[in-house]
């Protein structure tokens, strides 16, 4: 990692999320004696992007590398500390830069939500990334930053008020408002045609543990929400998209703490609906919609009429004004075994899939290389609990818009009344 020419490169630049994020390092955030490059596989797109960016993008160099080409990629990685890859669906464009990272000990970041993928990823790469020193943290955006910072915020609280973990932690999605892009809409697609077309991958996305290590001892069953009354939000709650991703990036960094939340650990995602008849009604919907999506997405000619007449393309999404209107207030709920209970607010402030995402992107890859030191996190597939330290948890609250809030702690008390009657000094001293 020594003289190499830049600390960050933003490869897929020309991405709808990569020209955001381009955008934010240039215009929003400066970051004291960062080097960075913006990279794509098309010189004219690059051109046209700096241009779009004025006269502060001036001094940013520009590379040009293709996921198809892996000599272009090799000679990316050798010259940066660190790649944030935009380039999805990553199942179908994502292996060969990973894999030449691994190789060169090149640190990683992306915003995947693609589980069966990091998984074959971590099975594959897992050993060379811990050889070469090459730290790879996927799901850097919206899935799983929020959802896997906030486990990891609520905990040390937890630790600090009560003494102990939780042992049992809920989200619920209380506002969600934002659009969708096509490059997110292609990967998902692309999953719902791989677990289509092969049982293992069906049987994998059927396990919530499936990122975890191999020799994980968890067995404990976790709860998976369809459609239900939350007596703790007193209201009813239906299915979360990102759950499925989400729940099983909390439960690796459970795994690769050893349990530390504790071995029995549960989790889950949902969204609050309200409450009273019309709060059913609508998790009735969302529920029923989700599950007859889920079904008709894995055949191939609803796939075809959706991406063909419904769906956006790749490089479309949410416009800006939408982007800077959108915004996201998450709650999470943690008991431990003795009963006592936090709560903690997670909020953002733009469309949490792009604007915020973006942010939050770039935020993770500048600050795995300025305050996470190479002996206490080495080489390997991290999750972001495990990767970062509370910097960047400071980092999104000065700089991306982003909040994490302690909203209440409910402790269990013991209060033990004097006795009117003599006993033993001795035995109450022992109970």
């Amino acid at each position: 990692m020594i003289n190499r020419e830049f600390d960050i490169v933003v490869f897929g630049a020309t991405s709808f999320v990569g020209k955001i994020l381009s955008n934010y390092l240039v215009k929003e955030y400066t970051e004291p004696n960062l080097t960075w490059a913006m990279a794509a596989r098309s010189q004219s797109k690059l051109d046209k992007l700096k241009e779009s960016l004025g006269s502060a993008a001036d001094l940013v160099p520009l590379i040009i590398a293709d996921s198809s080409d892996e000599t272009s990629l090799r000679s990316m990685c050798e010259r940066t500390e660190l790649i944030i890859s935009t380039v999805g669906p990553y199942a179908l464009y994502g292996e060969s830069l990973l894999k030449l990272c691994c190789q060169t000990g090149t640190d990683y970041c992306d915003l995947s939500g693609e589980p069966q993928w990091i998984r074959r990823m971590i099975e594959r790469y897992q050993e060379e990334a811990k050889n070469s020193g090459a730290r790879i943290v996927n799901c850097c955006g919206f899935d799983s930053i929020p959802s896997d910072l906030g486990v990891k915020f609520l905990q040390e609280k937890a630790k600090e008020h009560f003494g102990s973990y939780c042992d049992e932690v809920k989200l619920r999605v209380k506002v969600l408002k934002g659009g969708a892009s096509g490059g997110t809409i292609a990967s998902g697609l692309n999953l719902y045609k791989e677990a289509a077309n092969n049982p293992e991958i069906r049987k994998e996305l059927s396990d919530p543990y499936s990122l975890c290590p191999a020799d994980h001892q968890f067995e404990i069953k976790q709860h998976n929400v369809s459609m239900e009354y939350d007596d703790d939000y007193d209201a009813w709650a239906a299915p979360f998209i990102m759950a499925s991703i989400n729940t099983r990036v909390v439960l690796r960094s459970n795994a690769l703490l050893q349990g530390f939340y504790d071995e029995d650990f549960r989790y889950d995602e949902a969204m609050l609906t309200g409450g009273g008849q019309q709060g059913e009604k609508k998790a009735k919907r969302l529920a029923f919609g989700t599950k007859l999506s889920a079904m008709a997405l894995t055949l191939a000619p609803i796939r075809w009429i959706a991406t063909r007449f419904f769906l956006p393309s790749p490089g479309e999404g949410p416009s800006p004004e939408q982007q800077l209107n959108g915004c996201y207030d998450l709650r999470l709920l943690g008991r431990t075994k003795h009963g006592d209970e936090i709560r903690v607010k997670v909020t953002g402030d733009r469309d949490p899939g792009y604007g915020s995402t973006a942010k939050m992107l770039a935020q993770a890859g500048i600050s795995l290389r300025r305050d996470v030191d190479e002996g206490e996190v080495g080489g390997g597939f991290w999750t972001p609990a495990t990767a970062f330290n509370d910097k960047l948890i400071t980092r999104l609250i000065d700089n991306a818009g982003m909040n994490f809030e302690l909203e209440s702690i409910s402790p269990i008390v013991t209060v033990i009344e004097e006795s009117t009657t003599d006993v033993d000094e001795d035995f109450v001293a022992a109970e």
